[in-house]
């Protein structure tokens, strides 16, 4: 504590806020200067003289005189002398408090005891007994009508002021509780409606408080898990408010378009409005649906990024990848009810079917997804291992893409077949083939402990495979083609697997497996046309036909097409066949000589005579036999 610190035990004397009465002014003089009679005009001018020539630092040099020349011990007493008077003040003052703290509890003691006795002394509950004392009012003065009516009046006035105070507020509370009660009412009717539809009414994990509901698929990635939970606010009428949080106020949805050729041909419907878009039920629906359709999308994405060595591109809202050389298939996200651009206009509508069933294939294969993640999430974990295990990619886009492949390759293929058949139906030639598309697929070896939803669903990521199978000209002759398309495991893409039964060329074998459609397309007609040099070898002339000298032809040169005939009287000719899906045609030419090799030594001559059977002929031409034995006669 510092040493200048002062501490006034006595009251400060405090100013007068207004100055003193004259009375007082006139006490005060007649204190200081006499009765007023010895005053004259001369003695107060003398006064105000001497008061002006006075030094004002006088009395104070004569103070300070004083008390240096005073003692120091009449000091110090008169110090503890002073400390003393102060410590005795102190003292009177607390015992006259004790005193009247004592009158004032034994006063009370009569009425509350208890009370009273704990703020008395021990001295004054020793000598004097709990309630000895009591205070009663004697003879009150008594009060005059006027003031009784006055009182009564007054008392009458505040008790119905806090009466009318009183109803209004419980009339105000009472509203209050009415309107609380009714919005409770709506809100939770409203809840419990959203649960009587089956969806999942939960408390919100950072807001215990609240209520929210589950709307989103719990096998989802994390990243739209999080975001299936919407919390249900309450507005301040009651109703029940969807609060969704990052999901986008508008519906989306992933088109997907077909385009054949550089021209749009078919895109997917759009989803159905319902009428009561405003209802809860259709807001959840509408959440549900927009968070399901983005993580499709990214799905999507993600799996095209694996996908670029077999064509599949991404560029911002976009994914993009071929079917064929003529077709390709284009997904991309956008707003339900948007307005579409002019070049988003589809310019026919031919495979609108194509598209809408891929837009519910990529669906269903989601969905696939979310059972296959609830199904490893059930089982138990594999062993604990350094190495993170990465999260692989959906089958979304490969299974369709291997399908949309497959049955191009398979349509293609089915197309080469009808067209060489009626070019060799043409010509007089007998040939057929059975074609079993998706051979691949068996319905009946269903897994029992497997659902059949998934079921179905895993015969289609299998690899597909189709059959193809028939006769060739000759009877003895047949062949087997089996497309085949894989996109998850290698190789990759479309092979063909043609097998090829010809007795005259047994040696012959075609590839094991080709991945282009020309080379197979020129393999088929290869063997084909090697069976139809077969044919034309085994022409002989029947009936009238049958003539001494006709010449025999005999394969000279398969592999181009090319038989040479050779009559008994030295008669050589030449037959060149060439074939393709569109036609046959058989040129023959006049040799002049062979060598020892029975091989042409000379040039050719002119065309003798030369056919072409092409695809869509009427009838009324002659076959292939016909033309054949015409040629053959010498």
């Amino acid at each position: 504590m510092s040493e200048n610190f002062s501490l006034p035990l006595r009251p400060l004397v405090e100013k007068p806020e207004r100055p003193d009465s004259l009375p007082v002014e006139i006490a005060q003089i007649n204190a200081q200067y006499g009765s007023f009679r010895d005053v004259t005009e001369e003695s107060l001018r003398a006064k105000i003289e001497a008061d002006k020539n006075k030094d004002p630092w006088s009395e104070e040099d004569d103070g300070e005189k004083e008390l240096s020349d005073e003692d120091t011990a009449e000091r110090l007493d008169q110090l503890y002398k002073k400390r003393a008077a102060i410590t005795q003040f102190a003292l009177q003052a607390h015992m006259e408090t004790s005193f009247a703290l004592d009158f004032i509890s034994l006063l009370l003691s009569k009425n509350t005891p208890v009370q009273a006795e704990m703020s008395m002394s021990p001295y004054l509950k020793q000598v004097a007994p709990l309630g000895s004392l009591n205070a009663e009012v004697i003879h009150p003065p008594p009060k005059t009508e006027a003031a009784v009516n006055d009182t009564k009046s007054v008392a009458r006035g505040w008790r119905l002021q806090n009466f009318n105070s009183a109803a209004n507020k419980l009339l105000d509370s009472a509203t209050r509780l009415e309107s609380a009660v009714e919005s409770e009412t709506k809100y939770w009717n409203e809840v419990l409606a959203v649960k009587a539809k089956g969806w999942k009414v939960c408390r919100l994990p950072r807001e215990r408080q609240a209520l929210g509901v589950q709307y989103g698929f719990l096998e989802a990635t994390p990243m739209f898990r999080d975001r299936g939970l919407a919390a249900l606010r309450r507005t301040n009428d009651g109703s029940l408010l969807l609060d969704k949080g990052l999901i986008p106020l508008k519906a989306r949805t992933v088109r997907v378009r077909v385009k054949s050729h550089g021209q749009l041909t078919g895109c997917s419907k759009r989803r159905p409005t319902t009428e009561d878009a405003d209802s809860t039920e259709s807001r959840i629906l509408q959440a549900r649906d927009t968070v399901y359709e983005e993580e499709l999308f990214h799905e999507l994405v993600r799996e095209a990024r694996i996908l670029g060595s077999q064509g599949v591109t991404t560029r911002q809202n976009l994914v993009r990848f071929p079917v064929s050389e003529e077709q390709e298939v284009l997904l991309d996200l956008v707003d339900d009810g948007h307005e579409l651009l002019a070049d988003d206009e589809p310019t026919s509508h031919e495979h609108d079917p194509v598209a809408d069933a891929l837009a519910h294939s990529v669906r269903i294969l989601l969905a696939y997804a979310h059972r296959q993640n609830l199904r490893r999430r059930t089982q138990p974990p594999p062993p604990l291992s350094p190495k993170r295990r990465q999260t692989p990619e959906y089958q979304l886009l490969r299974p369709v893409m291997a399908y949309l492949q497959h049955s191009s390759h398979v349509r293609w293929l089915e197309s080469l077949l009808n067209d060489v058949n009626q070019v060799l139906k043409s010509a007089g030639l007998t040939s057929d083939f059975t074609c079993t598309p998706f051979s691949s697929l068996n319905f009946k070896r269903f897994n029992s402990s497997v659902p059949k939803v998934e079921a179905l669903v895993q015969e289609f990521l299998l690899p597909y495979e189709s059959t193809f199978s028939g006769k060739l000209v000759c009877p003895q002759s047949s062949f087997r083609t089996k497309v085949r398309t894989n996109v998850v495991t290698p190789p990759f893409g479309t092979h063909y697997d043609i097998s090829v039964n010809v007795p005259q060329y047994p040696e012959i074998r075609p590839p094991n497996r080709i991945g282009l459609q020309d080379e197979a397309a020129w393999v088929l007609t290869h063997f084909v046309l090697l069976d139809i040099l077969t044919a034309i070898c085994q022409v002989k002339a029947t009936g009238d036909k049958k003539k001494e000298g006709l010449l025999t032809w005999q394969a000279a040169y398969p592999h181009d097409g090319e038989l040479m005939a050779v009559s008994s009287t030295g008669q050589c000719r030449k037959m060149k066949v060439s074939l393709s899906r569109h036609e046959l045609t058989v040129d023959v030419y006049a040799i002049r000589e062979i060598d020892a090799f029975r091989r042409p030594a000379a040039t050719k001559t002119s065309t003798i005579r030369s056919h072409t059977w092409k695809l869509g002929d009427a009838a009324g031409q002659p076959s292939l036999e016909d033309f054949v034995a015409e040629v053959s006669k010498p």
